[in-house]
């Protein structure tokens, strides 16, 4: 057993993140385990690319309002406590709502040596504002 360092808190890069997204790493991958564990805040309008995950992502919701929609369209309102599985190779997208800030854990196995995240395209201004209704 053993205490976790502080991480010092960096701006996700804007290649995968529309807007001010900070990423403080929670836990890496640490043979056996495959785990990889981070809290992300998304400020208001900020958000993933659309990606997927190959072994899926578990979102839970810390603090604030946000969204994670689908390819199909769905689209969850998180709040603080709720908690949102993505399924292996689903894409998806996630952040803060137009007018609140948004803090997850995000969760996830990590795959072929990497974190086994498929990273694709920013979601588009009309489909973020789409799924704000």
């Amino acid at each position: 057993m053993n205490l976790e360092p502080l991480t010092p808190t960096a701006q996700a890069p804007a290649t995968n993140f529309t807007g001010r997204v900070y990423v403080n790493p929670l836990h890496a991958k640490q043979e056996p385990s495959q785990l990889i564990a981070s809290i992300v805040r998304f400020t208001p309008g900020a958000r993933t690319n659309w990606h997927s995950h190959a072994n899926g992502q578990l979102l839970h919701c810390t603090d604030g309002s946000g969204l994670v929609v689908t390819r199909d369209g769905t689209v969850i309102r998180m709040r603080a406590g709720d908690t949102v599985w993505t399924a292996p190779g689903e894409e998806h997208w996630h952040g803060g709502t137009s007018q609140n800030m948004m803090c997850h854990i995000a969760m996830l196995e990590g795959s072929d040596g990497g974190d086994g995240t498929t990273w694709l395209e920013p979601v588009a201004d009309e489909e973020y504002q789409a799924a704000q209704a």
